[in-house]
């Protein structure tokens, strides 16, 4: 495969998920979590996992298909299901170990996905509170550029980053992320 096909590759599934978290991801969560009794970071995996099914076997639909919910639900609460027969207690050793691996090596998919939830949550945002943190988070201004930038004295640009830090914050817990 040449470069430019596994680029092509790599949009295709981005834009693939992207879609399919945008359309699906909050009613999968929280499927996930009520099956699950309010777990929420199995329940993360959970629809991680479903979105990396999904894309590896589209089921014959795209995200954009009426049916896929449907489908989806099920591949939920087969993958609840077999991780509860499947759930043996690892020794400490063991699941430290396994932590580290998985913190030192994010892939793609949970890159893609978590870049989602938090444009999602974004949206939620009064526009001031959301262009100061594009300002300050995405465009790396410091405080007087930013300020600069959106034609407001510092100490605005402070008190409005304070403020979308917080509305920021309450809308990733609603959407169930809980480690903010």
């Amino acid at each position: 495969m040449d470069i430019h096909a596994a680029a092509v590759m790599t949009d295709d599934a981005d834009t693939y998920l992207r879609t399919l978290y945008r359309r699906h991801g909050s009613a999968l969560l929280r499927l996930a979590a009520r099956l699950l009794g309010g777990d929420w970071h199995r329940a993360q995996d959970i629809v991680q996992e479903v979105a990396i099914r999904a894309w590896q076997y589209p089921m014959d639909v795209g995200p954009m298909d009426g049916t896929v919910r449907h489908r989806l639900f099920t591949v939920v609460s087969d993958l609840v299901t077999d991780g509860h027969q499947d759930q043996v207690e690892p020794s400490v050793e063991t699941a430290g170990e396994a932590e580290m691996v998985l913190l030192a090596t994010p892939d793609a998919v949970d890159q893609a996905l978590t870049a989602q939830v938090v444009w999602d949550a974004m949206a939620d945002l009064a526009p001031p509170q959301r262009e100061v943190l594009l300002h300050l988070h995405y465009l790396d201004r410091s405080i007087s550029q930013a300020a600069r930038a959106l034609g407001v004295p510092p100490g605005t640009v402070k008190s409005r980053t304070y403020y979308a830090t917080r509305a920021l914050r309450a809308a990733l817990r609603a959407r169930g992320v809980t480690d903010c």
